[in-house]
């Protein structure tokens, strides 16, 4: 027996998707031949896979890291357990960093926001490492809350052991989680975003430049981040807005900037060409009711996230919209539990299943509502 009503919801979710193109879903082509390791390419609003190879295999993350630290750091920002404005001190083990460097002067304090800069346009490992000191107070600390994160943003495949991604073998990832953590920075942490499109970053008169060759060659590539070392070879998480839809791809392993640069565009060109990406509800949208016992009313229930779809180019007509309550849904509820499913469909594949939520919390009604349901429900 199923656990769940099904509600109906064809007509709401069609009245968002009028749309007269021929469908060309059949006539999609295979993605291109990248010579890489592996890489996956991804749409950042709907988390549709368009293409992948090798994609849930280990690798080495390389700078790709400092991804997974920036995540951990911008929500210290956002907690204000940080400020931008904060000046934190650069000790001897930030100092003493190996590979790409800032030039921070051991036993001075800077910013966090010029540490940022360096972290993110230069890959200083030197400017990651105080920032991940200053966030957890170790660097082995910071390792544990990376990892934490990780956990919380269902990266199953990574595991990481330093913050600015030097070589270690328990240190790894996937293309995979790496573009699940692109596109998760982009939803999480539109405001600092922006330092990922700075073409360059001068700290102690030393002008670096962000090594992301396709923010030159690509006005709409606004990201991601750069990786090398010897074992990770040449591995680009970049990202592009085009026409609202926005694809996040992800090469590891090829064997030069070029080579890392032509895969990433290839793959983005492919997934732009394509598919499309159509949002379907608004966040906080209502999308039906809900019979709640112990409650006088019908409960509007909502969707707390915007929700979209990627398909075909041409091949959204069709799509069907049903809501699934949980069965015996009983007062109080708070407005954070979920009470059942929105699921989408095109033909037999769904394009969309996501929660859903009372819009606000659901108290108790009268005595007289109360006692009566008391009753319905040893029936139910």
């Amino acid at each position: 027996m199923s656990h769940y009503a099904p509600r109906y919801l064809t007509i709401a979710l069609l009245a968002l998707l009028v749309h007269t193109g021929a469908s060309t879903a059949a006539n999609i082509p295979p993605p291109p031949s990248v010579p890489a390791k592996s890489y996956v390419l991804l749409d950042a609003f709907s988390g549709r896979i368009l293409a992948g190879q090798a994609d849930t295999e280990r690798v080495e993350p390389a700078s790709l890291t400092k991804l997974m630290s920036a995540y951990v750091i911008f929500d210290a920002l956002k907690s204000g357990k940080l400020t931008l404005e904060q000046e934190v001190p650069v000790s001897e083990h930030a100092w003493r960093a190996e590979g790409s460097r800032t030039f921070l002067n051991v036993g001075t304090r800077v910013r966090v926001d010029t540490l940022l800069q360096g972290m993110i346009v230069q890959s200083g490992n030197d400017a990651t490492i105080a920032l991940a000191e200053a966030v957890a107070g170790s660097e082995t600390t910071f390792a544990v809350m990376m990892n934490d994160y990780a956990q919380r943003l269902g990266l199953t495949g990574s595991h990481w052991t330093n913050s600015p991604g030097l070589p270690d073998k328990e240190h790894f990832t996937t293309a995979h989680d790496i573009g699940v953590l692109g596109a998760a920075l982009v939803r999480d942490f539109p405001e600092h975003y922006k330092y990922y499109s700075q073409r360059e970053f001068t700290y102690n008169n030393i002008t670096q430049q962000n090594r992301n060759g396709l923010l030159e060659k690509d006005p709409t590539v606004d990201g991601i981040k750069t990786g090398h070392t010897e074992a990770a070879g040449f591995c680009l998480a970049a990202s592009a807005l085009r026409n609202g839809m926005r694809l996040v791809s992800v090469v590891m392993g090829t064997d030069s900037f070029k080579a890392r640069e032509d895969a990433s565009a290839a793959l983005l060109g492919y997934g732009f060409n394509f598919y499309e990406t159509r949002r379907l509800y608004t966040a906080a949208q209502p999308i039906g009711v809900a019979h709640v016992f112990k409650v006088g009313d019908p409960v509007s229930v909502v969707v707390k996230n915007a929700v979209y779809a990627t398909v075909g180019r041409g091949d959204l007509v069709g799509a069907k919209a049903q809501l699934f309550l949980n069965p015996r849904l009983v007062a109080p509820i708070s407005s954070n539990t979920s009470v059942g499913r929105l699921k989408v469909t095109l033909g037999d594949n769904v394009i969309a299943d996501v929660p859903v939520y009372p819009a606000t919390e659901v108290t108790l009604g009268n005595i007289f509502r109360r006692m009566i349901d008391t009753i319905r429900l040893w029936f139910h």
